[in-house]
């Protein structure tokens, strides 16, 4: 691995900072070429591409930094517990069943997924994976788990809950976000096929129709400008809820260890698996209470912006060349998510149910916050919220779907 030329994490720290200043500066900007190339390009990957160049030319080398630590401990945790406060469970259920079971569908699709594409492989063409072993193929392939079942901040915990190796999970990044990329270049092309889809699906999307207005009212009602006092709370529960969650896990992590060590095999003596475990669920508890209000001051959007901010950092760790080093792995990613994609077509055309639950249902898994409101946005601009609820339920379900389908993948590797 070549040794960065620059060492000085505050330095880094600022690129990473005006890598993210430009992406979200050229990708709200009016001129027609921006307009078009965000058009075919999803913001998110862009995020994952400039900060993955850094590592891919030797400018910083990330096993020297300590940014992804800082970014792992302190704003992944924080990051679930501004995003899943905003969980409101009735409004799901008013989404209707559909939708659930579609969004369900998508995390199961993504839980069998890899561990039938991992046995696939294993079986018909073992040889296809050269390196690293398979042993520790199936440790890589939970960080995609993660971020398939909700995102950045789930796919950075299975990383430390699994004690994925720094060159495996730089590998394991470009596979997700090339593959899932690529996914959603085929959800965003089939919503210029809406009306087609949902006839051969026979789906109605009245449902839809209402739900447009019901959204719109709800955005007119609920946002507010926040105050200084608003984002002083808000970072308060962010950051509290966190300090708290170190704090259990301190205590669970070495008693576990200590008194039920045949736990390791389970990841459950990883501090790391408690704290981000305690803070979701923490998160939830608070979505109950009325701290779920400064959701309309902008918890969430505080909380995507420390995604983004583990976005660039992980893009940080992606090596690009990593695509001609082992192709095989993309051969996995290949027929996992087309696992994925195949089992939302059959339950969709089973319950009759609109592309527009399929499509956003999917990239609230896959996507995540970062693209499931895009998707949703692009069959009209006031279902984007609809987007940020599945994607927030995603955080709250994608911790422990990783989790599951980490134990799979550990079941099945030879």
């Amino acid at each position: 691995m070549k040794e960065g030329m620059i060492h000085n994490d505050a330095v880094i720290f600022g690129m990473l900072m005006l890598v993210l200043g430009f992406v979200f500066h050229t990708s709200s900007s009016p001129r027609l070429f921006w307009k078009k190339f965000y058009g075919w390009v999803p913001t998110v990957l862009v995020c994952y591409f400039l900060p993955s160049l850094l590592f891919s030319f030797g400018v910083v080398d990330p096993t020297e930094s300590n940014l992804y630590f800082m970014a792992s401990r302190y704003l992944l945790p924080t990051s679930l517990v501004l995003l899943t406060i905003s969980v409101d469970l009735k409004e799901l259920v008013k989404l209707g069943p559909k939708a659930l079971i579609m969004f369900l569908t998508g995390s199961v699709g993504i839980i069998l997924g890899g561990p039938i594409a991992l046995l696939f492989i294993s079986f018909v063409a073992p040889g296809v994976i050269e390196a690293p072993p398979t042993e520790e193929i199936w440790r890589g392939m939970t960080t995609i788990a993660g971020s398939w079942i909700g995102g950045s901040a789930n796919q950075a915990a299975m990383k430390e809950v699994f004690n994925v190796s720094g060159g495996l999970f730089s590998k394991m990044v470009a596979v997700d976000i090339i593959m899932g990329n690529l996914w959603l270049a085929v959800v965003m092309f089939g919503i210029g096929k809406n009306k087609q889809i949902n006839q051969i699906l026979k789906a109605d999307d009245t449902a839809i129709e209402e739900l447009k207005i019901k959204m719109a009212t709800f955005q007119e009602k609920s946002s507010r400008i926040p105050s200084l006092g608003d984002l002083i709370k808000i970072l308060a529960i962010g950051f509290g809820c966190t300090g708290v969650a170190h704090f259990f896990s301190d205590l669970i992590s070495p008693f576990l260890s200590e008194n039920y060590p045949q736990l390791e095999d389970y990841s459950l003596t990883s501090g790391f698996f408690w704290i981000v475990v305690i803070a979701a669920t923490l998160g939830v508890g608070l979505s109950f209470t009325k701290v779920r209000s400064l959701e309309s001051a902008g918890a969430s959007n505080l909380g995507t912006i420390f995604v983004y901010v583990l976005v660039a950092v992980i893009g940080m760790n992606m090596n690009i060349m990593a695509v001609f080093e082992n192709p095989g792995l993309f051969l996995i990613g290949f027929i996992w998510i087309s696992f994925h994609a195949l089992l939302l077509v059959i339950v969709a055309k089973i319950i009759r149910a609109p592309y527009f639950f399929v499509a956003v249902g999917s990239q609230a898994n896959v996507g995540g916050a970062a693209s499931a409101p895009i998707v949703a946005a692009y069959f009209s601009p006031s279902l984007a919220p609809v987007g940020v609820l599945l994607a927030v339920f995603g955080y709250v379900v994608g911790t422990y779907g990783a989790y599951l389908c980490g134990l799979l993948l550990q079941g099945v590797s030879p």
